[in-house]
């Protein structure tokens, strides 16, 4: 069962039903991929019982749900709450979706075994998630993916970059420009979670998705070459002009917490996912291709 119709969820599904695996889909529309081995139920996973009678009968309960960004400390504890005590319920396998910014600011690589120091309300907010399922006792692993691209992500690449190069404009970035910066694919993080899922030494303890290393300004030069667009036109965004836009959403507030320090590389290290799980990171071009 996998609750979140996203890009994430969806793949994940498709690489499940193409191994023979019977899926249902939970989301609030009902969503997610035509495939025969896909039954896709609109339901709220806040609805606890609902959702404990939709788990029942399954092997494994996968995550991939968030809150809307802004409410992420307010909404993740009743989301997360309501998943785990279904998963005790059940007692399915439990394989959750993450991020990283449970770490907080890190010096160097970002490990899977590094503590989650994170003090900002969204990196306590996705830190807790972690911490609370893994101290319940329920069969437990997370899959901790960096900034999202590839078809269907939704990111600051795909929201602030992706369109803007296509077309030819200024891309404005909340984000160092040439200033190394991890990405996992969309697929990457699918198949981690499906690997993860599988294999009995990944409980217990979280993992990275496989991630590729670059910046902004390469990523979206590389973008535009293979779709023959002009040379991207990018400006970095100001603390000013974040703090300027909040009054038009509320998301630009949020951007705050996560800005990573000037000129900090922001760097994953997914090593042990590709010797334990055999995971490995999709080529850049392959996955630029896919948006395209």
């Amino acid at each position: 069962m996998i609750v979140g119709r996203g890009a994430t969820a969806s793949k994940t599904a498709l690489l499940l039903a193409e191994d023979g695996e019977r899926v249902r889909m939970i989301s609030r529309s009902g969503g997610g991929p035509e495939h025969p081995l896909v039954e896709r139920v609109a339901a709220d996973a806040t609805d606890t019982d609902r959702l404990t009678e939709l788990t029942e009968g399954a092997d494994t309960l996968f995550t991939t749900a968030a809150p809307p960004y802004h409410a992420w400390p307010r909404e993740f504890p009743v989301l997360s709450a309501s998943l785990l005590t279904a998963v005790r319920r059940s007692g399915v396998a439990y394989v959750m979706l993450g991020n990283l910014y449970g770490y907080g600011p890190v010096d160097g690589p970002i490990r899977p075994d590094l503590p989650l120091a994170a003090t900002g309300p969204k990196g306590r907010a996705r830190a807790r998630v972690w911490e609370e399922a893994a101290a319940s006792g329920v069969k437990v692993t997370e899959v901790r993916a960096a900034q999202f691209y590839g078809a269907g992500a939704y990111s600051v690449f795909s929201l602030m970059v992706r369109r803007q190069v296509l077309e030819g404009r200024l891309a404005l970035v909340s984000q160092e420009l040439d200033v190394p910066h991890s990405y996992s694919a969309i697929g990457d993080t699918a198949r981690t979670l499906v690997a993860a899922s599988r294999d009995e030494q990944a409980y217990g303890r979280a993992w990275h998705a496989p991630a590729s290393t670059l910046s902004v300004r390469e990523l979206a030069g590389r973008l535009a070459e293979l779709a023959g667009a002009p040379r991207p036109r990018l400006e970095e965004l100001t603390g000013r002009d974040l703090t300027l836009l909040e009054l038009t959403d509320p998301f630009w507030a949020e951007l705050h917490e996560v800005l990573t320090r000037p000129g900090h590389p922001f760097v994953v290290d997914w090593s042990e996912t590709e010797k334990v799980l055999g995971v490995t990171a999709t080529p850049v071009d392959d996955v630029l291709r896919e948006m395209l």
